[in-house]
């Protein structure tokens, strides 16, 4: 009988650490590293930024209009900063802020992405930009934006994307409000 009390316990251990195990993956997806490392510095060089009146006196001005998916959420509006497009990473100076528009004209800061000339970057580089062990995305050209082919990423700082603040697009962002 003892025995079988010990085993009861030793299962009962187990299965409380499986769900423990079980609840950390879906909380931190596997090679994905320290998320929140990124997103704070982000989140420290952007928040004057909240204020888009900040942002446009900063250099940043209105690419593109509102990005939506094609099938699903949204990027919003990118407000570049060219002087910041030189073939360099810094994690506290993005190329672009992300903003949404509301239905009363309002813009709320929701994100950044960070933007490199991948020939420039390609010249001295022969791998993709990483930041925060956070590796740039290619885009090939020709692409949507009708520009050359470029690195990018995009950190989701100030909203929430349930895919992951490092994806491109975010089901909480919407262009309904321009």
């Amino acid at each position: 009988m003892k025995k079988l009390s010990h085993l009861t316990m030793l299962l009962a251990a187990l299965l409380a650490l499986t769900s423990f195990a079980l609840a950390q993956q879906k909380t931190q997806p596997q090679g994905q590293g320290d998320q929140s490392k990124l997103v704070e510095i982000v989140r420290n060089a952007t928040k004057q930024y909240q204020d888009v009146a900040k942002a446009t006196a900063a250099g940043y001005s209105p690419l593109f209009g509102c990005v939506s998916g094609s099938d699903h959420g949204a990027m919003g509006i990118h407000y570049v900063n060219g002087s910041l497009l030189n073939g360099t990473v810094d994690a506290t100076q993005p190329q672009a802020l992300i903003y949404e528009p509301s239905s009363n004209g309002d813009l709320q800061l929701v994100g950044v992405e960070f933007i490199v000339d991948a020939a420039t970057w390609l010249k001295t580089h022969s791998s993709p930009p990483v930041l925060e062990g956070q590796v740039f995305l290619y885009v090939d050209a020709p692409n949507r934006y009708t520009i050359p082919a470029f690195f990018e990423l995009h950190v989701w700082a100030w909203r929430d994307n349930p895919k992951g603040p490092f994806v491109d697009w975010n089901d909480h962002v919407s262009c309904a409000g321009q």
